[in-house]
C-alpha cells in the first residue's frame, strides 16, 4: 500500500488527537475519581479504610470499617466511562451508558427479609436472585419510574419506595435491596458529581434510622 502524503498527515493528526484525549480523558477520570472518593469519606467518617484500584483509570473500590451508629461497614466499587479512549469511550458508552457506583452496607441490625427494586427496562441480563421463585412480585412507580419489586412481605416495599424517593434524581437509582443471607443494603446508580454527597447522606440516614428502627421484625 503506497502511503501518500496526505494519508501520512492523516495518521499523524489522528495519532495527535488520540494522545491528547488520552491525558484529557485520564486527568479527568482521576478528577472525578478523586472528588467521589473524598466526598463519600467524609460523609461516612470510616474508622478504618482500604481502596482497592481496578486497573488502568477505570475505577476502585472502597471498604470502610464505620463502627458507628448502626453501619459497621460501608463499602462501594466505582466504574468510570473510559474517557481518555477515543475509540473505545462511544463503544463504552453505548454497553455501559454512563458511570456507575455499586454501595454494599452492612448495618449492625438485622435484616430478616428480602426485598428488591430494580428499575425496570435497565438491565438488558436481569441480575441472578438466590429463591427469587419464592418471592412476591409486581411493578410499582415511584416519582414516574418504574420497577420491579420482588418481597416477602408487602411493608418491605413501602419502606424501600419511600427510601427511594430520598434520592436527588430518583431515575439514576437502578436496583436497591436488602439482603437478609448477607445482612447487607445494596444500592446501584448512576453518580453525579452535583448529588453524590447528598446521596450518601441520605443512605447513611436511611441505615442509621430506618432499619435501626424497624429490624425487620418477623
Amino acid at each position: 500500500m503506497k502511503v501518500t502524503p496526505e494519508l501520512l498527515l492523516l495518521i499523524m493528526a489522528l495519532g495527535a488527537i488520540a494522545t491528547l484525549q488520552f491525558y484529557k480523558g485520564r486527568k479527568l477520570n482521576l478528577t472525578i475519581m478523586d472528588y467521589y472518593l473524598r466526598t463519600i469519606e467524609r460523609v461516612v467518617k470510616p474508622k478504618d479504610k482500604d481502596y482497592v484500584w481496578i486497573g488502568g483509570y477505570v475505577g476502585f473500590r472502597a471498604f470502610y470499617k464505620v463502627n458507628e451508629g448502626n453501619i459497621d461497614k460501608f463499602e462501594y466499587t466505582l466504574t468510570l466511562l473510559p474517557r481518555q479512549s477515543i475509540l473505545y469511550f462511544p463503544i463504552s458508552k453505548l454497553i455501559n451508558r454512563h458511570d456507575k457506583i455499586y454501595f454494599v452496607v452492612k448495618p449492625y441490625a438485622a435484616i430478616r427479609r428480602e426485598a428488591h427494586l430494580i428499575q425496570k427496562g435497565y438491565y438488558r441480563f436481569k441480575p441472578k436472585i438466590e429463591d427469587e421463585e419464592l418471592l412476591q412480585r409486581e411493578i410499582v412507580e415511584v416519582n414516574g419510574k418504574q420497577y420491579e419489586a420482588l418481597f416477602e412481605k408487602r411493608r418491605d416495599v413501602e419502606m424501600l419506595k419511600e427510601f427511594l424517593q430520598g434520592f436527588s434524581k430518583v431515575e439514576n437509582v437502578k436496583h436497591i435491596s436488602l439482603t437478609p443471607k448477607t445482612n447487607v443494603l445494596y444500592v446501584f446508580m448512576k453518580p453525579e458529581i452535583e448529588t453524590i454527597e447528598q446521596d450518601v447522606r441520605h443512605i447513611v440516614r436511611f441505615v442509621n434510622e430506618s432499619i435501626k428502627e424497624n429490624p425487620f421484625e418477623r
